[in-house]
């Protein structure tokens, strides 16, 4: 079974809004709620394509009960250890004439050291089960970073493959653990090599060094450019596919959970970016955040192309 661990859980409430301004009543025009969270997102996005997981992470509140009913409705299994505080609620804002999107985030998690303990024993016992590990997301505040370290090297010495999705210290803190793959996006990877990458070749460049000296493979989110993928023997470089797009929160978690599909079945990380692609492109039809309909992304999945780069 896939298991997913995310630390910092949420729910997403999408507005498509007329415009934006100061000190007026904003009508929004459509409302759609969504999952929130790297990790959480993967599993909702499997449980709608049929395929089981286990989520973990902190949770709290009513959100916190909303947002593991929506999990359990698409047919994951949860296993969350309960905090004070709420589970995390953000809102999207998108422009009805598609100009842009901006989220308003709040944490709003509260975990004491003798939470994380409950996190990692309830992880531990998961492994037991567990044929890939999904690490993702942002950690609440108060919680260090080395749990990724932790989560990512006890799943790999029981040769678990495990597919790391985080950005800042919690990506440098869960690669020291040598994840099997990672998939930063364009902004993510920049500020792991710590400069600014302009061009395909550049990006390409950094990855391969990431890859050398962490030997994980890098899929790399890229918009409309495509994802770029490095795997230790081959690179490829995927367009996106040609659908109507009504938002991409949580596109990237479609390839995150096509990545975990294939490293749980034991089946090559080109199958799973095939699928992750078609994933992506059947979230980006949908307002809320990763979701997604299982019928669009078989009908999507003819459509994928997985070109060589060299």
């Amino acid at each position: 079974m896939i298991v997913s661990v995310n630390p910092n859980t949420c729910i997403d409430r999408t507005l498509v809004v007329p415009e934006f301004v100061l000190n007026k009543t904003i009508r929004a025009t459509k409302f759609a709620l969504g999952m929130g969270g790297k990790a959480a997102d993967a599993s909702w996005i499997l449980g709608e394509y049929g395929i089981p997981s286990l989520t973990l992470g902190f949770a709290a509140g009513a959100s916190g009960r909303q947002m593991e009913q929506m999990l359990q409705d698409r047919g994951a299994q949860t296993d969350f250890t309960w905090v004070e505080g709420e589970t995390r609620v953000h809102t999207i804002i998108v422009m009805e004439d598609g100009s842009g999107q901006s989220t308003f985030a709040v944490p709003t998690l509260i975990v004491k050291p003798g939470h994380v303990v409950d996190l990692e024993t309830r992880y531990s016992r998961a492994l037991d089960q567990a044929s890939c590990v999904v690490v993702g997301g942002t950690l609440p505040p108060d919680v260090p970073f080395d749990l990724y370290t932790r989560l990512v090297k006890e799943a790999r010495m029981k040769s678990i493959p495990v597919a790391l999705d985080a950005s800042g210290q919690s990506l440098r803190a869960g690669l020291s653990g040598r994840p099997t793959v990672i998939k930063p996006n364009r902004i993510e990877l920049e500020e792991l090599v710590g400069r600014s990458l302009t061009s395909l070749d550049e990006i390409y460049a950094a990855g391969k060094n990431i890859q050398q000296e962490y030997g994980c493979s890098l899929v790399i989110t890229l918009g409309q450019d495509g994802t770029l993928a490095i795997l230790p023997d081959a690179a490829y470089q995927i367009p996106i596919l040609p659908v109507k797009v009504v938002s991409t929160a949580g596109a990237g978690d479609g390839m995150l959970a096509g990545l975990a599909a294939a490293l749980s079945e034991g089946r090559p990380l080109e199958d799973g970016l095939r699928l992750g692609t078609a994933m992506a492109a059947a979230v980006c039809m949908q307002l809320g955040t990763a979701d997604c309909r299982k019928e669009d992304i078989e009908n999507l999945l003819p459509q994928v192309q997985i070109l060589s780069f060299a």
